[in-house]
């Protein structure tokens, strides 16, 4: 290939010129660099979102990366624009941002007037552009653009074995000639390789919204827009043409590598710098968590994370966390932060975090090392119902032009992607709804063909094979950007010369265009402000208790090491408790018998699919249970793992057995860490195994040791947690199980008012509550707020449980003084409180208006009437004689609750059909405790949770819920395979099993399913399903 023209591809687009680009930026660099390309510029539409993938490929394949991107003005004129160097790249981010930011979501409005030159050198200085001329191009055209960007524009000749190659060229030629432009050779690539031409011409489909047998001329005449040998392109265009690709490209000597991150500077006050204010602010900390005498050992930490902090000039970032964090407690909003920044003993200082790592001995290294060189990462929880006030907050301290949120990139899964295929191929929207309807999460990518043909459909038949061959391309392409949860970038000048901004879809916030694997590799900060619905509940349970008692409450008032609080998580106990509530842990709660907070940090991490697949869980049991000794390794080895019986259960264990038993430093053994979350995608554990095994062996221990460590640090590639993270969350743990078993109305409350969050739904919640002998009364417009309340010691729900009622209502309501002043009638009601006709259907529907007028049939009657009509007739009395309609029954009731409060307080259903239910040996979920070990029994109940776990190895759980209380199902996947119509379709499922008891946990182990939903007629029920 050396005596073949070099060339570089000027003009290129990768899939996140969405429903556009057919490839990969990571496949386009590798193909470029396969075809011997000089150069690759990257050039999405109005868009820079995958310049850093690229920009990663690039660099592992040598392949040098132009950076630039397509824009199409409002008037149709096209041009590709390519950075020459740092300001032309700012200047180009700065254009995207522009032509983004005036226009909504996904789209993008730039004019010719934007272009007019406003500097010396023209118009976006330091960029080169390419003008891709239509079929009819304009002298104008040209001599507009050659006066914009004077000695850096030329005309782009994409030729594409057309039939009419020579005398585009030749047209091109003499326009190049009257306007006094050069030309040059580009491809328009969309795709890497020709076979992508398939997916290219259906993805031109979606954007249009058609389908491939209707799209016509819109689709590409042949599959030439990809990355042609340089033979081919030889073949196509002048050699001048292809040598100007190269001149072009040596102009342009950008790279991402040479962009620098600066701090915002207003967090840091007069006459201060970020190393002196970060030590002053540490030393108050100190002060406050340290009353009685800051211990030595915590100085001499502290002492040595402020000289890393000051040495990687980090100091400014701790401060704009601290200063969000100020803001939050400063307006009373409960927040904490975890993660790896709950190693630091600065954080803690500052009060971003809530454990003390001294007690704890977490590593500062898990958080920041010299060796990784790049930026720590703190995150904070914050009340997921006012987040926004915190967002809003960093807005208006730093601008929109300063602060955006990190981008997330939504990528196309199975059902997404056979959807999409399916509409593009011409399928009935009937066939691919009910085959989207018939896959279960779990499905695999082989098990496809067995769902189509189960409806008919043939997988051979070639429009079928079609289908799924375009899907599985589909999968995992991106679809869109949308917002992160809650990554801030913050920037010192204008964040849009760093990165794109643009609109996010809610209003007053931006995004940029980068998420946050972007950011990491481009070593760019991200303050993470997250929502944690528990805080939420927790604050609010705290206020209800304030109120009740007349004194102010805090998570911090909650006593220490209850004994009555552990007594109760001992017997998984833990419904609406976080973390512990799922069925996983509820099973391991038994087990473990927590006693102390640090059990509770080991059960908050040892239920994760790291310990799980790296065979931790079952030997810490038996040892924690004495039924297997524990093996002395060696006194530095011991040391590490005596608080979790000799088995790595945290990241940090494996970090600390690293420098301890194999001689690594803490910047290897961070690396380490960082291989082991990414040894599932990318592998690269080999070097790390064998210096293990070396250092091991190098300090004599056991080799058996070794590969059971190496066996267990696999594990860890699944899914680990650090223990910084579980200690932070064990702490919420604790004070969410506290408030339960001491104030269960009030937690109650808070949990109903924070919804929705957790893996329980409200009905279960609340039935869970009577259980605990809280009374719960139902939503009344003479009682009830929005929010649920106490009320004498009872909880009233509140108007937010009646489905579909806006907040506007309930609020008109809870205005009114009703003890003073108590609504007379419906009519009363609507008047004094604002409500339309809908809104008093609704409360109709809910029974919501008894204590008004009665019944729920008599009280839709009252409220058809209630409400003015704005005609001659208002303020009449109604010329017909008030009905008594009859009362509903026990069923009619049910069915009225579940279809408008999604819950009732009244019998539960199965109390109507336990009769039926007996008849057919069905027994109540209490029974199954005294039943046995491998007895066997049939259970019934509503379906409310399905959860197949990853590590489950195809099992799935099933909970059924009676009038008694939940029945934990156990269906093996052959069952499930089995009876997919049954375990999927069901609301009410009655199940043949045999019981597995183990100490306090029994699960009921399925034989064969069985549908009796039709039992239950017209009652509405909702499962929750989780991976």
């Amino acid at each position: 290939m050396a005596s073949l023209p070099d060339y570089a591809e000027l003009h290129c687009l990768s899939n996140f010129s969405f429903l556009r680009g057919a490839s990969h930026p990571e496949e386009l660099a590798a193909q470029a660099c396969a075809q011997g390309y000089a150069a690759l510029a990257l050039t999405d539409e109005c868009s820079l979102a995958g310049v850093v993938r690229a920009h990663l490929a690039a660099k592992e394949h040598g392949l040098k990366l132009i950076v630039g991107s397509e824009i199409r003005l409002a008037d149709g004129f096209r041009l590709v624009f390519l950075a020459c160097n740092r300001h032309g790249y700012g200047n180009l981010s700065a254009l995207i941002t522009l032509a983004r930011r005036r226009a909504e979501k996904g789209a993008y409005l730039l004019h010719r007037l934007d272009l007019e030159a406003i500097s010396p050198s023209g118009a976006v200085p330091d960029c080169l552009v390419l003008w891709v001329p239509e079929a009819a191009p304009s002298v104008e055209d040209g001599h507009w653009l050659a006066s914009r960007f004077p000695g850096r524009a030329w005309i782009a000749v994409e030729l594409h074995a057309g039939p009419d190659d020579a005398a585009r060229l030749e047209t091109l030629q003499a326009l190049g000639a009257a306007c006094g432009l050069p030309l040059v050779a580009s491809g328009d690539v969309h795709m890497h390789v020709r076979s992508r031409r398939p997916l290219q011409d259906v993805l031109t489909t979606l954007r249009l919204k058609t389908t491939v047998f209707e799209a016509g001329y819109a689709l590409y005449p042949n599959g030439e827009r990809h990355l042609r040998t340089r033979l081919r392109l030889s073949r196509l265009y002048p050699a001048s043409l292809l040598a100007e690709t190269l001149a072009i490209a040596q102009r342009c000597d950008f790279s991402l590598d040479e962009l620098r991150y600066e701090y915002p500077e207003e967090i840091i006050p007069a006459g201060e710098t970020p190393t002196s204010w970060l030590r002053i602010e540490t030393g108050r900390g100190l002060l406050r968590r340290y009353p009685q005498g800051i211990p030595e050992p915590v100085l001499e930490r502290v002492e040595h994370e402020l000289k890393l902090i000051a040495e990687m000039t980090y100091e400014a970032y701790f401060l704009t966390v601290y200063d969000i964090v100020c803001f939050a407690r400063e307006k009373n909003i409960l927040c904490q932060g975890r993660g790896s920044a709950a190693n630091s003993a600065v954080c803690y200082a500052l009060g971003v975090t809530e454990v003390d790592p001294a007690r704890s001995a977490l590593l500062f290294e898990r958080f920041i090392s010299k060796e990784r060189g790049e930026p720590p990462d703190i995150d904070v929880d914050f009340e997921h119902e006012r987040r926004e006030e915190v967002i809003q907050y960093i807005y208006a301290k730093y601008g929109r032009e300063r602060a955006a949120l990190a981008a997330a990139v939504i990528t196309y899964r199975t059902k997404g992607a056979l959807r999409d295929a399916g509409r593009a191929l011409g399928f009935g929207i009937a066939q691919i709804n009910a085959l989207t309807a018939s896959l279960a999460w779990w499905d695999k990518r082989e098990q496809l063909p067995e769902r189509f043909a189960e409806l008919g459909l043939d997988p051979q038949a070639p429009r079928v094979e079609k289908w799924l061959a375009i899907a599985a391309a589909l999968r995992g392409f991106p679809r869109h950007l949308t917002q992160h949860v809650g990554g801030f970038v913050i920037s010192r000048g204008p964040l849009s010369r760093l990165v794109p901004v643009e609109n996010a879809a809610m209003a007053e916030r931006s995004v940029i265009q980068w998420d946050k694997d972007d950011l990491d590799a481009m070593g760019l900060m991200k303050v993470d402000i997250l929502a944690l619905g528990m805080l939420s509940a927790i604050r609010k349970t705290l206020s209800i208790l304030s109120d009740f008692s007349g004194r102010p409450q805090q998570m911090q008032d909650i006593p220490a090491e209850d004994p009555a609080t552990y007594e109760m998580l001992c017997h998984a106990d833990s419904m609406g408790v976080f973390q512990v509530e799922s069925r996983a842990q509820m099973a391991m709660l038994p087990r473990l018998q927590p006693r102390s907070f640090y059990d509770l940090v080991v059960e908050v991490a040892l239920v994760r699919p790291g310990p799980i697949q790296g065979d931790m869980v079952h030997p810490y049991l038996r040892r924690r249970q004495k039924l297997e000794p524990i093996d002395p390794i060696s006194p530095a080895v011991d040391a590490v793992l005596e608080r979790t019986f000799g088995v790595p259960i945290f990241q940090e264990q494996v970090m600390q057995l690293a420098v301890v038993a194999a001689n690594f430093t803490p910047g290897e053994a961070d690396q380490l860490r960082r291989a082991m979350a990414a040894w599932k995608r990318k592998g690269g554990l080999e070097p790390f195994e064998q210096k293990l095994r070396a250092g091991m062996a190098a300090n004599q221990l056991p080799a058996a040791f070794a590969e059971r460590i190496i066996l267990q640090i696999q594990g860890f590639g699944e899914y680990g947690f650090p223990e910084s993270h579980a200690a932070s969350f064990a702490l919420l743990v604790y004070a969410s199980a506290w408030l339960k078993r001491h104030h269960p109305a009030a937690f109650l409350c808070g949990l109903l008012n924070s919804q929705p969050m957790g893996f329980y739904a409200a009905s279960m919640l609340i039935q869970d509550a009577r259980r605990h002998g809280v009374t719960v009364l139902p939503p009344d417009v003479m009682a009830s707020d929005w929010d649920s309340r106490l009320d004498d010691g009872a909880v009233r729900l509140g108007l937010r449980e009646v489905i579909g009622l806006p907040k506007s209502a309930a609020d008109g309501i809870a205005a009114v003084d009703r003890e003073k002043h108590p609504f007379l009638s419906v009519a009363d009601l609507a008047a004094r409180a604002g409500l339309q006709r809908c809104e008093l259907d609704l409360l109709a529907a809910a029974d919501a208006l008894q204590s008004l007028a009665g019944h729920r049939r008599q009280a839709a009657w009252a409220a058809t009437a209630a409400v003015m009509q704005g005609d001659l007739f208002d303020g009449l009395p109604p010329a017909e004689p008030a009905s008594n309609l009859p009362e509903p029954n026990a069923g009619e009731n049910l069915v009225a609750d579940y279809r408008s409060l999604g819950l009732s307080l009244r019998s539960h259903p199965l109390i109507l059909l336990r009769r039926h239910l007996a008849e057919r040996r069905f027994v109540m979920a209490s029974e199954l405790k005294t039943a046995g070990h491998r007895a066997l029994i049939r259970a019934a109940g509503i379906v409310v949770g399905r959860q197949r776990p990853g590590t489950a190895t195809g099992i799935v759980f099933v909970t059924l819920e009676d009038e008694s209380g939940l029945t934990n199902v156990v269906v093996h996947p052959q069952l499930v395979e089995k009876q997919r119509r049954e375990l999927l379709g069901s609301r009410l499922l009655g199940v043949y099993g045999q019981l597995q008891v183990e100490g306090k946990v029994v699960h009921l182990v399925a034989k064969r399913l069985v549908d009796l939903s039709a039992w239950l007629g017209k009652l509405e029920t909702v499962s929750r399903d989780f991976h």
